[in-house]
């Protein structure tokens, strides 16, 4: 019996060491994520080139391939060439008035030679070397001066008039050919498959050869640069926490410990759930949580999905380093 009670003795001390030993040293813990962007085709047509790899970290701006708009292309030539034809229609107002004017240089030239005739009778009839109708002959031929001059002008004001409304009404159907021009424009810019930000390819989804159509996925990306370790914190160290609160975010490196990053709380959440089953045990998921995303520079050796731990005091986070 003495026996058996000593051992069980032993059983307790080291169960209630074991318990110690495993005191968590930590304040929180999660796993990483990043901001990942599935990059879509914005055109229909067959790929004809497309480079990226998975792990390539690329540029935003970057030209990754072609999908064929040779069909856009096509339409928007045939566009021009109509606007082409249309210019073609447009009058030049400028020879037809050109060539009633100098018709009017004429007429007016022809005005003052019958002036000069009239005054010049006039003093004959004085001097009884003409006739009353001589000069009334004068004054007929003068009126008839006059109106083909009035005529004249009205020609030269009605041509100018009736070019410009034709013209105008052809150019009013060049505008809309212009924007269908430019709408097949940008769909041919859109046959380009450019990266829109800076990130590391994780997944690709098409290749050369395949048929495009828009809102096809063609690759799935993430900035890694900076990434952020969702973590959860319990009700009793909400009041611990805000945003932009610096805290130490640490990985474990095996045999040589941790490696430790600076991080910042970008986000709180606003309600409480209950910890993820991948948080210790059965028990603890059954507490009500709260989730937080720390933002950490990432210096090429986090990855996606990594764990890591959160250390709110910085302090804390030296003595178990």
């Amino acid at each position: 019996m003495k026996s058996l009670i000593i051992h069980l003795t032993i059983a307790a001390i080291f169960a209630l060491a074991s318990c110690q030993t495993n005191q968590l040293d930590y304040d929180a813990s999660g796993n990483f994520e990043a901001d990942e962007i599935i990059v879509s085709s914005q055109q229909n047509g067959q790929i004809l080139t497309f480079s990226p790899k998975e792990g390539d970290l690329l540029k935003a701006g970057v030209n990754l391939g072609q999908i064929d708009v040779t069909t856009t292309k096509l339409q928007k030539e045939q566009v021009q060439a109509s606007m082409q034809a249309l210019r073609q229609r447009t009058s030049n107002v400028g020879p037809q008035v050109e060539l009633t004017r100098r018709q009017l240089v004429v007429q007016e030239a022809q005005m003052s030679q019958l002036l000069r005739e009239r005054t010049r009778t006039e003093n004959l009839i004085k001097a009884d070397a003409a006739t009353q109708k001589q000069l009334d002959d004068l004054n007929a031929q003068l009126d008839q001066m006059t109106k083909q001059l009035d005529v004249t002008r009205q020609q030269i004001r009605l041509q100018e008039s009736n070019t410009a409304t034709q013209n105008r009404s052809v150019l009013s159907e060049t505008g809309s050919l212009a924007k269908a021009v430019e709408q097949y424009t940008v769909q041919v810019q859109k046959g380009q498959i450019i990266n829109p930000v800076t990130g590391t390819v994780l997944t690709k989804y098409a290749f050369a050869g395949e048929m495009a159509t828009i809102g096809k996925p063609l690759y799935r990306l993430a900035n890694t640069d900076t990434l952020t370790l969702r973590a959860y914190i319990t009700g009793s160290q909400l009041p611990q926490v805000e945003v932009d609160q610096p805290v130490t975010v640490r990985i474990d490196k095996g045999e040589k410990g941790f490696k430790l990053y600076p991080g910042t709380i970008s986000w709180i959440s606003s309600k409480s759930e209950f910890t993820p089953k991948t948080i210790q045990t059965k028990d603890e998921r059954a507490n009500l949580v709260y989730a937080t995303k720390i933002r950490v520079k990432n210096d090429g050796y986090l990855k996606i999905g990594m764990y890591g731990e959160v250390i709110l005091n910085a302090g804390k986070a030296k003595q178990t380093n």
